[in-house]
């Protein structure tokens, strides 16, 4: 898979993103994408060839290790790292939406684009706020709920998070109850536990990120709350003081017209 075209992607999300996720942007790259590729791939690459059961019955070896393993653990977290990322995109498309939007307004010449170019456009930083407020949260909640699920899926596969290295099998066309041995179980618990405890690294930035915006978005509807810009009795009050004036005027015009026509 071309982590770089990802990495592209979602490098262009994190210029419009707040501190908390640039943060998670670089752990997922460093941390887990990178370490995916570069080691975890050689660790894992050897799963199958060197799964060891004592007994020659033909496709005795293969059921046990479908058994098993259903799922590779590469594969697994592959699949975990795109669901992952997917939901950012969402934020991408949000964004270049906007910027085609603002490019056909200064194409048009619209006196409300305040733009001097197209390239001031491309180098805008959106703020987080309104639809792209929603946009932005909605993705936040989407990778914990795949972070969650993916979590919860490994160990419910995998039966905990550590690789045990003995396994009893006895699926057809087993013979009997044999012994399966997995290749390197150390180091392979090892990456394990390491691509978990990023993963929970990862669950609690979002949440951080998640509680950071809905602070903001509240204190920012409180001290709208607080300082209204149209109070409605005060219009009122002005209106009436408007009329006051407009008849006094009026009785003075009239005033005026009545002493010129006696005179």
């Amino acid at each position: 898979m071309d982590w770089g075209a990802l990495h592209t992607i979602l490098g262009g999300v994190n210029k419009h993103s707040t501190s908390i996720g640039k943060i998670w942007l670089t752990v997922l790259f460093i941390f887990r994408i990178m370490i995916l590729v570069v080691a975890a791939e050689r660790v894992w690459g050897d799963e199958q060839d060197d799964f060891v059961c004592n007994t020659l019955q033909p496709g005795c070896k293969n059921v046990c290790y479908d058994h098993f393993f259903p799922i590779s653990h590469i594969r697994l977290w592959a699949l975990q790292l795109i669901f992952v990322s997917t939901p950012a995109l969402l934020v991408a498309m949000h964004v270049a939406y906007r910027r085609h939007e603002k490019k056909r307004q200064f194409r048009k010449g619209d006196k409300k684009c305040e733009y001097k170019d197209i390239e001031e456009i491309r180098k805008q930083r959106f703020h987080i706020e309104g639809t792209l407020w929603w946009t932005y949260t909605s993705s936040i909640f989407f990778r914990l709920v795949f972070e969650a699920v993916f979590m919860y899926a490994f160990y419910f596969m995998y039966d905990g998070f550590r690789m045990p290295r003995l396994m009893k099998c006895n699926a057809w066309p087993c013979p009997n109850t044999v012994d399966c041995f997995v290749s390197r179980p150390t180091e392979k618990t090892v990456f394990t536990i390491f691509m978990i405890a990023v993963s929970s690294i990862c669950i609690l930035l979002n949440v951080a990120e998640l509680c950071y915006l809905l602070t903001k978005f509240f204190l920012r509807r409180s001290k709208k709350a607080g300082n209204p810009k149209h109070h409605p009795n005060h219009e009122n009050k002005e209106e009436t003081k408007q009329n006051e004036m407009n008849e006094l005027i009026s009785d003075s015009c009239q005033n005026t017209v009545i002493g010129f026509s006696s005179s």
